[in-house]
């Protein structure tokens, strides 16, 4: 049975068997059909810059998009951080072996997960301050509000991405570090959460991501983030296209580079592949 794929050429492989397309042709089409949206995307954007965006507003607006991607960037380290820290603590609650740690932490990411963020910054901004006995402490509750927020609910998904790195890391892995002596925690700390980290390590900068560009849902609470920045420029000028530039750059300066980090972490942590 081996020897008779043995005859089988190039030729014969290329051509796929007994489809309407060859793999060759399919190949160029899909080369022809990104090649095609590639230009068109390309051609659509110069023509709104050339034709759209009114420089001389562009020079007078720019600080004032500079402040509010400094604020978003802000943002986005500190809830970060904290959704990330957090969201580990979630995945390993998630799997712990104590039935309540488990059950209140799943109980925390069916409801950050089943809920809009939307309806969390409302909670956390407008609910909050009302069941405080008395004047409320904080005068500026806008900004806490997202750090809360984002924190909370992407720490759900993190946690999701975390149990699920858990869980893709064979019992075996466990089993062999508690032959060598090693506790459930140190076992848990050396052996498991480094390989876990690298299965969940895609799904996690995802996320960050996602956190980045859920910043712009703080304009309903008057942040002076970017889409607010857009929408006072768009009502003082009518001009949709030359505010809408600059929230475009601003995001993609962000949201690129923590892809690309993210893409470099993966292989770093791929600790088989070729990239070592």
């Amino acid at each position: 049975m081996a020897d008779s794929y043995s005859g089988a050429t190039a030729d014969e492989g290329d051509r796929g068997s007994g489809g309407f397309v060859d793999d060759k042709s399919l190949k160029w089409l899909g080369v022809g059909l990104s090649s095609l949206f590639a230009l068109a995307v390309l051609a659509l954007v110069v023509y709104i810059v050339a034709t759209q965006v009114d420089f001389a507003l562009l020079q007078t607006i720019f600080p004032q998009f500079v402040s509010a991607y400094l604020l978003v960037l802000q943002i986005v380290v500190i809830g970060g951080i904290l959704s990330v820290t957090a969201g580990v603590l979630v995945g390993l609650a998630r799997v712990s072996k104590t039935s309540i740690t488990n059950g209140i932490a799943t109980a925390y990411v069916q409801f950050f997960r089943g809920t809009p963020l939307l309806f969390q910054i409302f909670v956390i901004y407008f609910g909050i301050p009302t069941l405080w006995p008395g004047t409320f402490p904080v005068q500026d509750w806008g900004f806490p509000t997202a750090i809360i927020a984002l924190t909370l609910n992407h720490a759900a998904y993190v946690g999701e991405a975390v149990r699920g790195g858990i869980g893709a890391v064979p019992d075996g892995q466990m089993e062999a570090a508690r032959s060598l002596g090693m506790g459930y925690i140190q076992g848990m700390r050396e052996v498991v959460v480094p390989q876990a980290w690298r299965n969940a390590l895609a799904a996690i900068g995802n996320d960050q991501v996602i956190l980045v560009k859920d910043t712009s849902l703080l304009t309903i609470i008057a942040i002076p983030e970017l889409m607010q920045a857009f929408r006072s420029v768009n009502s003082a000028t009518f001009d949709p296209w030359t505010p809408l530039v600059l929230v475009a750059i601003a995001y993609l300066s962000i949201t690129l580079p923590l892809m690309r980090l993210v893409t470099y972490l993966e292989e770093r942590s791929d600790w088989g592949g070729d990239s070592q």
